[in-house]
């Protein structure tokens, strides 16, 4: 945690107590894997089950300070067009104009403005996510996994990460009435993310 003269011995002692000792070694930049990171959702369907689904296609970079999360930042940029529930019907009414416009509106992005630690391994990350050109503020609750060096020598940490976004805040209205009442589609939406993250030489 490095050295803290006696005035800043009470600061030192509540940030030493907020940060994982594992993560406090671990500052730098990093590059988000794809290959072994899901950006996912759930959303409630026809009032009785739950549709999940995940994008293909993105890319995102990681700045963690171990010493002081408050610091660290995340930037995520998703191709909208790699959206997949497991049904073509379903993943082509989603990009359409009902939904995401993916034609007009490629990208969903994220932009972090703040980071806290909460304790052990829990963090959170609140930042500016921005669907169909409107931008608004999510916060992301994240839990630490660990950090490993894999077989080929990259260093690796590791996050699960949850959110609960409405969808109509960036303009997802589209839906229809069910005749039992309630609508086919909620408009809350659950974000779930399993981060693979490769530090940058």
């Amino acid at each position: 945690m490095g050295v803290f003269n006696r005035r800043n011995d009470q600061t030192a002692t509540a940030t030493a107590a907020a940060v994982s000792p594992d993560l406090a070694a671990l500052t730098g930049e990093y590059t988000i894997d794809p290959a072994h990171t899901t950006i996912g959702f759930v959303a409630r369907h026809a009032m009785v089950t739950n549709v999940k689904g995940s994008f293909q296609d993105f890319t995102g970079t990681l700045r963690l300070d171990g010493t002081d999360p408050s610091n660290s930042t995340a930037t995520v940029d998703v191709v909208m067009d790699s959206i997949e529930t497991g049904n073509a019907d379903r993943d082509g009414h989603l990009k359409s104009a009902d939904f995401f416009r993916t034609d007009e509106f490629p990208t969903m992005t994220f932009r972090s403005t703040e980071a806290e630690a909460l304790g052990g391994d829990d963090y959170r990350i609140t930042g500016d996510l921005t669907i169909l050109g409107t931008t608004r503020p999510v916060t992301i609750d994240l839990e630490f996994n660990g950090a490993a060096k894999d077989p080929f020598g990259n260093e690796r940490v590791g996050f699960e990460g949850k959110a609960e976004i409405l969808r109509s805040d960036w303009g997802l209205t589209w839906n229809a009435a069910l005749e039992t009442g309630g609508f086919l589609v909620s408009d809350k939406i659950k974000l779930t993310f399993d981060i693979s993250a490769i530090k940058q030489a």
